[in-house]
């Protein structure tokens, strides 16, 4: 399977003085989806804590319910392909960083 990261995955971030390693566990729980949609039960309870988690920068959870559930109309329609695809452009989108005002 293809590395699965994102946009800026190697992303830092200025925290306490530092540069650090960006920590967020939506990257993790997208990772886990994308490697694992084979896995219908574990997507399914992956993608609902991804809605839990709140976006700050879009006022909304990180994995809006919309997106939820085309990803698994998609996996129990037995489109893996186009899954991965929607499940991978939202982690693109919501892995962007911000832009300024």
């Amino acid at each position: 399977m293809a590395d699965v990261r994102s946009p800026d995955s190697e992303d830092l971030v200025f925290r306490r003085g530092k540069l650090r390693k960006r920590d967020d566990p939506a990257f993790e729980l997208y990772r886990d989806a994308l490697e694992h949609l084979d896995d219908l039960p574990r997507v399914k309870r992956v993608l609902l804590e991804l809605g839990r988690l709140y976006d700050p920068v879009t006022n909304g959870p990180v994995l809006p319910s919309a997106v939820r559930r085309q990803v698994l109309e998609q996996l129990d329609g037995g489109l893996l392909k186009e899954a991965r695809q929607l499940l991978a452009e939202a982690f693109k989108t919501y892995g962007r960083k911000p832009e300024p005002p």
